[in-house]
């Protein structure tokens, strides 16, 4: 058996956990597309998640869906997940992917003090945010109150209740690249002195209050992927953990509160996240906490997502190698299959050279 073989072999063994098991090791990574009209996803989108599962995608994490809060999105075309519409919608995508063979999450979603005033769908709706700071650490509203934090975290528990109701497998969390519960974690972000704010992981509570809310309302044994990461998107250099202590000691409240699996989100997967390490964020993430990790950034691609100006298809060996050590145990494939429905089935089969590189005019449609 050649080397490639060998490798290739590590991304299409199942994937079996406590609460999930998948046919193989990858992940559709979450992608906001903005083609829900009203935040109602219609059957154009149902179908462009179908054809994700009917290429044997392993999993899929639709695009971000906004909590029922009047500032958790800011577009008119983002998808919401409250509400009789949006919820009949997205219950209709669950259905067509499980008629193809797939599983799929919806991420939860709150995009906190990166909206700006007058942003649709709720013009009137100022953002929030832990302290009422942007990202930039200009003062834009007046902190969130504990009794607003209180309703937020209501809300991701309702949104988490109806995900298992309306036949999803289970949920992600974002609390990645700057948007609300990312806010909370950073120090930039949140300069509270009461107990939503502090020490690392002092800040931590909000996420934890969040889990463990989550958790009551699906119970034991549906699962819970929480995606997190250093940087923002304002701020690529940006660290939450220093070193791997700092990391350990951020993870271990997310862990006692209930995660199943985090999705560790870093914009090039093969750089390592610290000195002396040749191990990414999800790497240490799985070394530390020992739960099971999903990898990503700029899988197959040779320029990193944040441009969207398009990029080459590149080899896959490294990605593979990490794979086949176990460093990680998924794989989320974001801007290759958003431009390509059937990129893992092209990749099992060995027809690397059909794979498609990246073109900015796909974000136009939904393929």
């Amino acid at each position: 058996m050649n080397h490639t073989n060998l490798t290739t072999e590590a991304l299409f063994r199942p994937f079996q956990s406590e609460k999930l098991n998948l046919p193989n090791r990858t992940v559709m990574a979450p992608m906001t597309r903005g083609f829900s009209p009203g935040g109602v996803p219609g059957e154009d989108v149902a179908a462009y998640y179908r054809r994700r599962a009917e290429n044997e995608v392993g999993l899929i994490v639709t695009e971000g869906t906004g909590i029922n809060h009047p500032a958790s999105v800011s577009g008119a075309s983002i998808p919401v997940f409250y509400g009789e519409a949006a919820l009949n919608g997205w219950a209709q995508v669950v259905e067509e992917v499980h008629e193809a063979g797939g599983k799929i999450v919806p991420q939860l979603w709150h995009v906190g003090m990166t909206r700006k005033k007058g942003d649709l769908p709720n013009e009137e709706a100022d953002p929030v945010g832990p302290s009422g700071l942007n990202l930039d650490g200009d003062k834009v509203t007046e902190p969130l109150t504990e009794e607003e934090i209180t309703d937020l975290v209501e809300a991701y528990a309702q949104s988490a209740a109806d995900a298992k109701r309306i036949g999803f497998d289970g949920i992600e969390l974002h609390g990645a690249h700057g948007y609300l519960i990312d806010q909370f974690f950073w120090e930039q972000t949140n300069q509270r002195t009461d107990q939503y704010g502090g020490d690392l992981i002092a800040r931590t509570r909000f996420a934890v209050e969040i889990i463990e809310a989550c958790r009551r309302e699906v119970g034991p044994d549906f699962p819970i992927i929480f995606r997190f990461s250093q940087w923002k998107m304002n701020d690529y250099q940006a660290k939450l953990a220093n070193n791997p202590q700092e990391l350990q000691d951020f993870l271990q409240p997310l862990v006692d509160a209930g995660v199943d699996i985090f999705h560790c989100s870093t914009r090039r997967f093969w750089e390592p996240e610290f000195e002396g390490s040749n191990l990414n964020l999800a790497g240490w993430t799985k070394k530390l906490t020992g739960k099971p990790v999903i990898s990503v950034g700029s899988v197959g691609l040779d320029g990193e997502f944040t441009s969207f100006q398009g990029a080459k298809t590149t080899s896959l060996d490294g990605l593979l190698e990490k794979l086949d050590k176990e460093e990680f145990d998924l794989v989320a494939i974001g801007r290759s299959l958003l431009m390509d429905p059937e990129w893992v089935k092209k990749v099992r089969d060995g027809r690397v050279d059909d794979l498609l590189p990246f073109d900015k005019e796909s974000l136009k449609k939904l393929y």
